[in-house]
């Protein structure tokens, strides 16, 4: 950014995502001063490790890069690249002015895909891991899988507490048989389980780019250290081991391989289209009036109708995973055009969707353990839409229990059929409610199983094993997976605007 520029005034265009929505940990992990500051980590790590391996780097020379770490001067940086018109190049020589003595090992060997792709592998797995190995400042980090597991625990908690409730399902967004609202919330939770395994695999197969330097080949640092193999493995796995990784790539181009951009923005595109059904059923159920997410004292709905209770987070959560899940296309299209060992062509786009997918993540897991923090249900209007629909539910069980009081299987259900059409005809065509039980109850046909017609009619018995289900799930499933995040469970959700 070129000296004096206002791009972060109100007269200019800022990222909703950055100024409205992520929280601030994520905002600055992908910051100016984060990045540069990682930057000039790897360039210490860089220098450490050919001083060790005997190039002639003085300890007077690692001192002065360690102390001015975090001695940034943006407004240089920011002329230097408008004049050379490469921003690594411009941070090498914004380092060195102020690190004059280090000034010539400065990012020896190496090319600008050292610092570049390393500090986006190690950004991203900080953050997937609510831990970062250079233990940035101003930020603790808590993103990701942290966030997730939050959400995941909340859930858990509501899904326990109303294993036993029954509610009317649906299939098609038709009345289906019952289920329970702990059973129901269990959906939501096993899709999330999946989504936070992923998180943990792809940050468990993350490799670090190390020193590879410009095509791939390291034949800048074989160079070096005059042909030595050995000692330019070393240099390799030394780096890779002070940026905390486990592994690095034998085999890169210039850059790693972009397929890795597809590999993580893919899971949190899932986790998108995870927290978007969510959210869409928790809105629908809003209309149906059995659930609503929180609504703070002071809240307005609609700036024309004051009494509304509209569900805007989960409404926004939908609206940032639909980017979320959008992001994925642009590495599916990168890598697919990475000519021979790198093109230029992948880094204007990297650098936007690779943060924006972090930031939107961040942002509708945060939303969404502020929602699942406050659910409210109405166990009366659940009651109320099951005696509305149970009764043509109930018609088997009717069945059976004629056929064994004596009755005919084909007389009943003769018999309940045409019940069953006038009770629907007063539903559908006067708007009354479902009269079915009563026209049951008035036809002699059926006096033999009156007196059974309440426990037939006992919405418990409709819900099968959902509450086991629910038990089970949590006890072999959820709470195993969450037990090594027990520490960052209490953080509750500070909802952005």
């Amino acid at each position: 950014m070129a000296a004096g520029d206002d791009r972060g005034s109100p007269d200019s265009y800022r990222s909703p995502l950055a100024s409205r929505y992520a929280s601030p940990e994520m905002c600055f992990v992908f910051s100016d001063r984060c990045k540069f500051r990682t930057w000039r980590q790897l360039w210490l790590w860089l220098a450490e490790a050919e001083q060790t391996l005997g190039l002639p780097i003085t300890d007077e020379q690692i001192q002065e890069m360690k102390s001015n770490l975090d001695n940034i001067d943006f407004k240089m940086a920011a002329e230097e690249e408008k004049r050379l018109r490469h921003d690594v190049m411009a941070h090498v020589h914004t380092f060195g002015h102020c690190c004059p003595k280090a000034a010539g090992i400065i990012h020896l060997g190496a090319t600008s895909c050292y610092v570049g792709d390393n500090t986006s592998l190690i950004l991203s797995s900080g953050v997937i891991t609510a831990h970062c190995s250079l233990r940035l400042p101003g930020s603790d980090n808590s993103v990701s899988v942290s966030q997730l597991a939050r959400v995941i625990s909340r859930l858990a908690d509501f899904a326990k507490e109303r294993a036993s409730l029954p509610t009317l399902g649906f299939t098609h967004f038709q009345p289906a048989q019952l289920t329970t609202v702990g059973k129901r919330c269990c959906l939501w939770i096993q899709d999330l389980c999946m989504d936070l395994q992923n998180l943990k695999r792809v940050r468990d197969d993350l490799r670090f780019r190390g020193v590879k330097g410009t095509t791939g080949t390291q034949a800048s640092f074989l160079q070096l250290f005059e042909g030595d193999d050995h000692k330019v493995e070393q240099l390799d796995k030394m780096v890779t081991d002070k940026a905390g990784f486990k592994r690095a790539f034998i085999i890169t181009g210039q850059t790693y391989t972009r397929k890795v951009d597809i590999e993580v923005l893919s899971v949190l595109a899932s986790l998108g289209a995870s927290v978007h059904k969510i959210c869409t059923d928790i809105r629908l159920l809003a209309n149906l009036k059995e659930m609503e997410e929180p609504f703070e004292k002071q809240q307005i709905g609609s700036s024309a109708m004051p009494y509304k209770r509209n569900p805007m987070r989960s409404e926004r959560c939908c609206s940032l995973a639909r980017h979320l899940m959008t992001l994925v296309m642009d590495p599916l299209q990168t890598a697919s055009v990475q000519w021979f060992e790198r093109t230029l062509d992948d880094s204007a786009n990297r650098r936007i969707c690779l943060a924006e997918a972090f930031l939107t993540a961040d942002t509708i897991l945060n939303t969404l353990q502020n929602i699942s923090e406050g659910l409210v249900v109405y166990p009366k209007v659940i009651e109320r839409r099951i005696r509305q629909e149970l009764p043509f539910m109930a018609t088997e069980n009717i069945i059976m229990a004629m056929v064994k009081a004596g009755g005919s299987r084909q007389d009943c259900h003769e018999k309940i059929r045409v019940l069953s059409q006038q009770a629907a005809s007063v539903v559908k065509q006067e708007g009354g409610d479902n009269d079915l039980i009563e026209r049951i109850q008035a036809d002699a046909y059926f006096s033999p199983i009156h007196s059974q017609l309440d426990r037939l009619l006992d919405p418990s018995s409709f819900t099968g094993r959902a509450s086991q289900q629910v038990q089970r799930f949590l006890e072999e499933e959820v709470y195993p997976l969450l037990k090594p995040y027990e520490s960052v469970m209490k953080v509750k959700a500070e909802l952005c605007l």
